[in-house]
């Protein structure tokens, strides 16, 4: 299984479409650090599409990339991690 990537090891269209959908979404600040905390922890990820909840809004991603970010209540594809 992959491990998602670290933000540094995003590509520059990706990254940007994450902080444009953060900003978008408003997600806090304390919530940011939780996705941190996650990321940081190296999780593995599925091949396919994949999503994890943290409550206040969802990441989305395919494999090792996050590809976007969701509200609550927001229908997410793929397996949750």
């Amino acid at each position: 299984m992959p491990k998602i990537d670290t933000w540094g090891n995003l590509p520059p269209g990706v990254r940007q479409h994450l902080i444009d959908r953060m900003r978008d979404r408003a997600i806090s600040i304390a919530d940011l650090n939780h996705l941190r905390l996650w990321i940081d922890s190296h999780p593995e990820v599925p091949e396919g599409d994949w999503y994890r909840d943290f409550g206040s809004f969802k990441i989305c991603g395919n494999g090792a990339l996050p590809k976007t970010f969701l509200l609550r209540g927001q229908a997410a594809k793929g397996k949750a991690v």
